[in-house]
């Protein structure tokens, strides 16, 4: 069974999330961990469940789910996977990373990249990688069919949806993206965003403002 655990780390406000089973192996998926404290944070949970992280995945490369990037890769000795086109956003980061009173962001290089409808697996479970661009260029979703369980990145939110201001974003595609991708996910599927609390694709559907399917 996939359990989802999520911390909120960095002025943000951004979700990390650990994805874990009965087999003890983990997966970071958007390590926003800055903080000395925020760090020890996610160390302590790990060490107290005993997990065993495998991987760490990006959803996307802004700098608020990549600070923790290379803390989490060097300290668990594990591979880091991001989409492909996501790269130099990655690259870039470091570029402005003191901008936002980040002087301490470590940079770190990617082991792999993650291609549409590709599966992971890890412990007991295999999780799908869904194409989801709009708010970021390579932006891409992780879905969990078999307990109906997607984390979103920063596409869809309760009852709003992903900046496209940022470079490489984009309005339209965004939209495109969450009709053609996530609405047709089964209603009851729990959304883990990269911001905020959890919400479903039905209530989505029925109720978000700006991309529900009442919107005209």
């Amino acid at each position: 069974m996939l359990e989802v655990t999520r911390f909120v780390f960095n002025p943000f406000q951004e979700n990390t999330y650990l994805l874990h089973d009965e087999t003890l192996a983990c997966v970071v998926v958007d390590p926003g961990c800055y903080e000395k404290e925020e760090e020890q944070e996610l160390v302590q949970y790990i060490d107290a469940q005993q997990l065993n992280v495998v991987m760490i995945l990006n959803t996307h490369c802004h700098i608020d789910h990549v600070l923790g990037n290379a803390f989490a890769k060097d300290h668990y000795k594990v591979p880091l996977y991001i989409p492909k086109l996501e790269e130099p956003y990655l690259r870039a980061v470091s570029s402005y990373a003191s901008n936002y009173g980040f002087y301490q962001y470590r940079e770190t290089n990617p082991d792999g990249f993650l291609t549409e409808h590709q599966e992971i697996a890890f412990g007991n479970q295999k999780i799908k990688v869904i194409f989801t661009p709009g708010h970021a260029p390579g932006h891409v979703a992780f879905y969990h069919a078999e307990s109906r369980k997607l984390l979103g990145g920063d596409v869809l939110f309760y009852n709003s949806i992903g900046r496209t201001d940022l470079p490489g974003g984009n309005g339209a595609t965004l939209i495109e993206s969450i009709h053609n991708k996530l609405f047709t996910l089964p209603d009851d599927v729990i959304v883990y965003p990269g911001h905020g609390q959890e919400t479903t694709i039905g209530f989505e559907k029925r109720t978000n403002p700006f991309c529900g399917l009442n919107v005209k």
